[in-house]
C-alpha cells in the first residue's frame, strides 16, 4: 500500500545521519575477512542489544562466526520484511574508516558494512517513529559471503532453518536500477597432471602427456564452448559465458612441467539449472582427459545461482512506489552485474528479493567508499518500504 506523506515525514525526521555514520564506522573498524567475521558479528549483536532489541545468535553451519538475528514486530497482523546483509570482507589489507567530505571510506565501506548500518538504522527508525501499523522486520547478518573463501553455507542454513521474511531487501551497492534478473556464477578450478616428476625438457618422457599442451587444448575447448553459450542471451543480463582468466604452468622455460592449472568462470541465465551447467562442464573436461591421457581434476565451485524478480510482485511495486516518493522518480529496470544473496532466497524459497544500496565504489579493492548522503537515503527508503509492504 502507498505510504502517507505524514508517515514518510516522520521517518525522515527520525533517521539520524550522525548515528548512522557512527554505526557504519563501528562496523568498518573491526576487521572481518571471510570465514573470520566473528568479532564484528559480536559487536553488532552487542550494539543491537544495547538498543533494546532481542538478539538471536544461530550458528547456522558456522560456529566460528554465529549469525546475528533480530525480530521486531509491531504486535499487529501483517507481513514481515527482511533486511539481510553480510559482515565479511574480501581478503585484502585492512583499512580503517575515515570520512572525507561526503564519503565514508575503509574496508567494507561499500561491500557492505555501510549498507548493514543503513538497515540497522531503518530498523531503529521503524520502531522509534511508531509508524508501522502491522507486521514487522527480520534483520539477518552473516559470514561466508565472499568467494572464493566463503560458500554461502551460513545464509543457506539460515534460510533452511526458517529465518526468512515475506520479502527481502539487500543493501549491496546497486543503487541506480531495480535489478530483476541476474546470471548465475561458478568458479572453475582445474588441475592437469602427469605421473612423472618435473625434468629438463630434453629428458621428457614421451609416453606421458604434455600438461601445457593439454591445458592449451582445454582452454580452447572452453573458449569454443563460450561461443555457443553466448548465443543464449538476455537484453539486460547479457549472455551465458565460459571464461578462462588464469593459466599457470612450469617453473622454467626449459623444464618439462608436471602440472598445469586453469581458473575461470561459468555464467548462466535463469531457466538453466546450475546442476545442468555443471554436468556439461564435467562432460567437456572428461572428453579432453580421455583424448589426451592426462589426469584432470576439475572443480565447479558454485558462487550463486541465477536470479529473477517479478517486477509486478508486491515487494517490487511497493519499493518503486516508496522510491518515487522519496526521490521523485522511479528506478529504471535493470540487471545485476554480479551474483549476490538475493539468488539464495529466490532459488530456495521463491521469496522476492531486491538488491538496493547506497552509491558506492571500490568494492574488492583497498579503496572502498560510500556516499554518506545516499546512505541516509537508503535508510529512509528501507524504513518506508517496511510500512508500505508489511501493513
Amino acid at each position: 500500500m502507498p505510504i502517507s506523506a505524514e508517515k514518510l515525514q516522520a521517518i525522515r525526521q527520525t533517521v539520524t545521519r550522525d548515528r548512522l555514520l557512527a554505526t557504519a564506522r563501528r562496523l568498518i573498524d573491526i576487521p572481518s575477512p571471510t570465514c573470520d567475521a566473528g568479532a564484528v558479528a559480536d559487536a553488532l549483536a552487542a550494539f543491537l542489544a544495547e538498543e533494546d532489541f532481542q538478539v538471536e545468535r544461530p550458528q547456522a553451519a558456522w560456529p566460528t562466526s554465529p549469525a546475528v538475528v533480530v525480530r521486531w514486530d509491531s504486535g499487529k497482523p501483517g507481513r514481515t520484511l527482511q533486511f539481510n546483509g553480510h559482515l565479511d570482507t574480501v581478503h585484502l589489507p585492512f583499512a580503517p574508516s575515515a570520512v572525507e567530505g561526503n564519503r565514508l571510506t575503509g574496508s567494507g565501506a561499500s561491500d557492505m558494512k555501510a549498507g548493514v548500518a543503513a538497515m540497522v538504522e531503518a530498523l531503529r527508525v521503524v520502531r522509534d517513529s511508531e509508524v508501522l501499523d502491522g507486521g514487522g522486520v527480520l534483520l539477518t547478518a552473516h559470514d561466508l559471503h565472499e568467494a572464493p573463501w566463503g560458500d554461502c553455507r551460513q545464509l543457506n542454513q539460515l534460510i533452511d532453518d526458517g529465518y526468512v521474511g515475506d520479502g527481502v531487501l539487500i543493501p549491496e551497492y546497486t543503487h541506480d536500477v531495480l535489478p530483476v534478473i541476474g546470471r548465475g556464477n561458478a568458479h572453475l578450478k582445474i588441475k592437469i597432471s602427469r605421473p612423472g616428476q618435473p625434468v629438463h625438457e630434453v629428458f621428457r618422457p614421451r609416453e606421458e602427456p604434455n600438461v601445457l599442451e593439454v591445458g592449451a587444448k582445454l582452454t580452447q575447448r572452453l573458449l569454443d564452448w563460450n561461443v555457443e553459450l553466448e548465443k543464449n542471451s538476455h537484453p539486460m543480463a547479457g549472455c551465458a559465458s565460459a571464461f578462462v582468466g588464469m593459466l599457470n604452468c612450469g617453473e622454467m622455460y626449459n623444464q618439462y612441467p608436471q602440472t598445469c592449472e586453469l581458473q575461470g568462470t561459468l555464467r548462466w541465465l535463469p531457466g538453466h539449472a546450475w546442476e545442468e551447467v555443471r554436468r556439461d562442464y564435467q562432460t567437456l573436461v572428461a572428453d579432453v582427459a580421455a583424448k589426451t591421457g592426462a589426469t584432470i581434476d576439475a572443480e565447479f565451485l558454485l558462487i550463486r545461482d541465477a536470479f529473477e524478480l517479478d517486477e509486478q510482485s508486491d515487494l517490487a511495486a511497493t519499493f518503486q512506489n516508496v522510491y518515487a516518493h522519496v526521490t521523485g522518480e522511479k528506478l529504471p529496470i535493470g540487471a545485476k552485474p554480479f551474483a549476490d544473496d538475493g539468488s539464495c532466497f529466490w532459488q530456495k524459497k521463491g521469496i522476492a528479493a531486491i538488491t538496493h544500496g547506497p552509491e558506492a565504489g571500490g568494492a574488492h579493492t583497498t579503496s572502498e567508499w560510500v556516499n554518506i548522503d545516499d546512505l541516509v537515503r537508503v535508510a529512509v527508503v528501507y524504513a518506508a518500504t517496511v510500512v508500505g509492504f508489511c501493513e
